[in-house]
C-alpha cells in the first residue's frame, strides 16, 4: 500500500503545530497502525529527521495509551478496538489519512502526538478507590454475596482502559463516560458503597476543575469507546450524584 499521511507536528505545548504530509510506500496491510507509524519514524530517523512522537506500550488493546485522531475519529475507522488494534486493511491503496492528537483543554500536547491525560489521574485520585480495613479482621472479598446483573455491570464499566476516546469524540470534550464508568464499578458493589457519596461528589468535582465539559448527550462517547463502555453509566452517576446532593 502507498499512503499520504497528514501528521500534526507539535514541538510542545507552549509551540504553535502544523499539518506536516508524509508520503510512505509498501505498508503491509496486516501491519497494525502502530507499525505502520514505527516504518515511518525509521525512515525520519534514517534522513536524520526528528520521529513523531506517539504514545505506545502494551500494544494489545489493554493500557490506552495509543490515542489517535485518525481521519476524525478517536482510534480510527473501526470500533471497539484502540489505535495499536486498527490494521491497515482497514484503508484502501492511495488514501489520504490525517493523524492528530485527541483534542481538549484538558488534555494538552507534550509532542506531537502525546497529550497529558493526568486530569483522569487526578480524578481517579479524587475518590476513585475503596478504603479497606488492614487491621487483620479483614472481610474476604469472595465471601460476599453479590447478584450476577451486579456483577456484570460493574465489570463492564471497569474494562475502562482511560484512554480518552470519549473525550476526543465529544464536541464538549466530556469526561462524562470515563468517570461514570469509575464511579459505577463502585457504586454497584458492597465494598463500594460505603463511600458512594464522597466519591460521586469528589470525582464530579474534580472532573469540572480539570476544565472538561458538559455532557452532549449525543452519544459519540459510546460510539468510539473501544471498551463499549454504555452510557448507562451516565444515568447511573447522575442518580448517584443526585442522591450525594440531597444527604
Amino acid at each position: 500500500m502507498n499512503l499520504k499521511l497528514k501528521v500534526w507536528r507539535q514541538q510542545n505545548s507552549n509551540s504553535k503545530g502544523k499539518m506536516v504530509t508524509y508520503n510512505i510506500s509498501d505498508i503491509s496491510p496486516d501491519m497494525s497502525f502502530l507499525e505502520m507509524m514505527d516504518v515511518l519514524n525509521n525512515e525520519l530517523i534514517g534522513k536524520d529527521q526528528d520521529p513523531i512522537a506517539f504514545d505506545h506500550d502494551c500494544r494489545e488493546g489493554i493500557c490506552g495509551m495509543c490515542s489517535m485522531f485518525i481521519n476524525g475519529e478517536a482510534h480510527g475507522p473501526d470500533r471497539l478496538v484502540t489505535t495499536c488494534q486498527l490494521h491497515m486493511r482497514k484503508f484502501k491503496n492511495g488514501q489520504t489519512i490525517t493523524i492528530e492528537p485527541f483534542r481538549a483543554n484538558a488534555f494538552p500536547v507534550i509532542k506531537d502526538l502525546v497529550v497529558d491525560r493526568s486530569s483522569f489521574d487526578r480524578i481517579q485520585q479524587a475518590g476513585g478507590f475503596i478504603s479497606v480495613n488492614t487491621s487483620g479482621n479483614t472481610q474476604d472479598a469472595n465471601s460476599i454475596p453479590i447478584e450476577k446483573n451486579d456483577a456484570d455491570r460493574a465489570f463492564d464499566a471497569a474494562t475502562c482502559i482511560g484512554c480518552g476516546a470519549c473525550v476526543a469524540s465529544c464536541k464538549n470534550a466530556s469526561a462524562m463516560l470515563f468517570v461514570s464508568a469509575k464511579v459505577s464499578q463502585y457504586s454497584l458493589l458492597p465494598q463500594g458503597k460505603v463511600e458512594a457519596t464522597d466519591r460521586v461528589l469528589n470525582m464530579v468535582n474534580q472532573m469540572d476543575e480539570e476544565g472538561f465539559g458538559n455532557c452532549t448527550n449525543t452519544g459519540a462517547c459510546e460510539v468510539e469507546c473501544p471498551k463499549g463502555i454504555s452510557i448507562e453509566n451516565i444515568a447511573r452517576m447522575n442518580r448517584e450524584m443526585l442522591k450525594a446532593s440531597l444527604k
